[in-house]
């Protein structure tokens, strides 16, 4: 029977997944990043050779747990975290560590360097690391980069090279979805576990790759993707957007998503309470402490006896000064209070940038896929459902990226005879989760928390202000 790999890198971790053609997840593993470096002020970078690091590791434990035959793997699909840059010299190597998503200058035109022959992405770099070629997924350039949305392929404008600061001959070949990259290296196999000459298929963004893991095939859903930035999609016709909401790359050739404003540091957010109430010692079981926390919060009332989270741990680009905040504090609130606060106010922040969204599109979702970490809280998906007033069904698969890398691996490999055919065997979503008797409740307080959003908004402009 084929089977695929699928390699997921995020924010906090790297995931691989070895699945068969009936979507049956045949080993995986699961390795975390280190911290981000910060060298400057501005400045967030992955140490050393972090991401690559991981991606070994999780591979070769992967491989190692596998019990079929790696002849039977057919093909690999590589996705990685968005809006990351690699500096890189001519033999592909990092002239310094990967720029992450929060790093100032991803947001900036390149300034040229003597020892940096090629910018890429996390993927581009990867890439090149599997199988020695200098070619990348299309999808995966949002930002600054002098790329034709209409196109996929990068924009023969000369004004656009100027305003990124990307000359041509620094950049990699692109190509679509569920294209091959190249074939896994000798060396890349010694350092992986990854048979040699295997091919690796291009994906696309992270963000994208998790909505086609978890089947969001028109605008009658929107996914909320709980991760490390929480955001809203939907699939949109054409490239574009507004205020309240931008159009990104889909993960299938030819595909947009609609994508709403989000949260940064959203679902970090939750393991830093977590850890700050729990301080994690190596024999902890921190998931156990994540359950004790939760049926906490379960006994408390919607509105959290007054207490409200505004969720700015890390501040929006276009709005530096603004600071997260817990308030509404009378001294009868415990830790099952502050833990609900932070689930409620991701419900109530999404779900005015999800409305927003859709006023501005004209179109309004029936329901509500979830995704990631957080949709393995069966209290917040309660909650996104109640405030939403929708139903709100969760990815069968916990890893819907890594199931999405596994759909273009599959496509690319001849697996399946077309995408919907790979979607409809790999991917899948439970039964939905409907409002419940709480949503009167919180259709009366989220007024309530927006207000609060808007006075913090304005306390902490005031803050800087007054320090001078």
């Amino acid at each position: 029977m084929p089977v695929v790999v699928a390699i997921d890198n995020g924010s906090q971790s790297t995931k691989v997944l070895v699945v068969d053609e009936t979507g049956r997840v045949r080993a995986q593993a699961r390795v975390g990043l280190r911290p981000y470096a910060t060298p400057a002020p501005g400045r967030s970078v992955h140490p050393d050779d972090d991401v690559w690091d991981s991606i070994v590791r999780a591979c070769r434990r992967a491989m190692e747990r596998f019990d079929g035959d790696p002849a039977e793997i057919v093909g690999i699909g590589l996705c990685t975290i968005r809006f990351c840059r690699a500096l890189l010299r001519a033999d592909g190597t990092l002239a310094e560590p990967l720029l992450s998503w929060m790093d100032e200058r991803v947001a900036r035109p390149h300034v040229a360097a003597p020892d940096v022959a090629h910018v890429t992405t996390s993927s581009g770099y990867i890439a090149h690391r599997l199988t020695g070629a200098f070619r990348d997924a299309a999808g995966n350039y949002q930002g600054v980069w002098p790329i034709d949305q209409g196109s996929w392929r990068w924009s023969s404008d000369p004004d656009a090279t100027a305003a990124t600061g990307m000359d041509p001959s620094l950049l990699s070949e692109l190509v679509d979805p569920g294209a091959e990259l190249g074939r896994v290296s000798a060396e890349a196999s010694s350092a992986t576990g990854l048979p040699a000459g295997v091919p690796v298929f291009a994906t696309s963004n992270d963000k994208a790759v998790e909505a086609l893991g978890a089947g969001l095939a028109s605008s009658e859903d929107v996914l909320l993707s709980f991760g490390t930035y929480i955001a809203a999609m939907t699939v949109a016709d054409a490239p574009g957007g507004g205020d309240a909401h931008w159009v990104n790359f889909g993960s299938r050739p030819g595909q947009y998503l609609a994508e709403s404003t989000g949260i940064r540091r959203g679902m970090w957010t939750v393991s830093w309470l977590r850890d700050l109430l729990h301080p994690v010692a190596p024999d902890d079981d921190i998931y156990a402490f994540d359950r004790s926390l939760g049926i906490e919060a379960e006994g408390v009332a919607p509105g959290c006896d007054g207490v409200a989270a505004v969720l700015d741990w890390l501040a929006p680009g276009d709005e530096p000064n603004r600071r997260g905040a817990f308030v509404g504090f009378s001294g009868a609130q415990g830790r099952g209070h502050l833990y609900r606060a932070v689930l409620e106010a991701i419900a109530f922040t999404m779900a005015d940038h999800i409305d927003d969204m859709e006023r501005e599109r004209g179109v309004t979702a029936r329901g509500v896929i979830v995704t990631g970490g957080g949709a393995q809280s069966a209290l917040l998906v309660q909650i996104v459902a109640d405030v939403l007033g929708r139903p709100v069904r969760r990815a069968l698969v916990d890893d819907a990226a890594g199931i999405g890398a596994a759909i273009c691996a599959a496509v690319g490999a001849g697996v399946f005879p077309d995408w919907d055919a790979a979607v409809a065997a790999l991917s899948g979503t439970g039964a939905p989760v409907l409002p419940g008797p709480a949503a009167e409740t919180y259709r009366a307080l989220r007024p309530w928390h927006r207000g609060i959003r808007s006075r913090v908004a304005e306390l902490s402009d005031w803050m800087v202000a007054a320090r001078g």
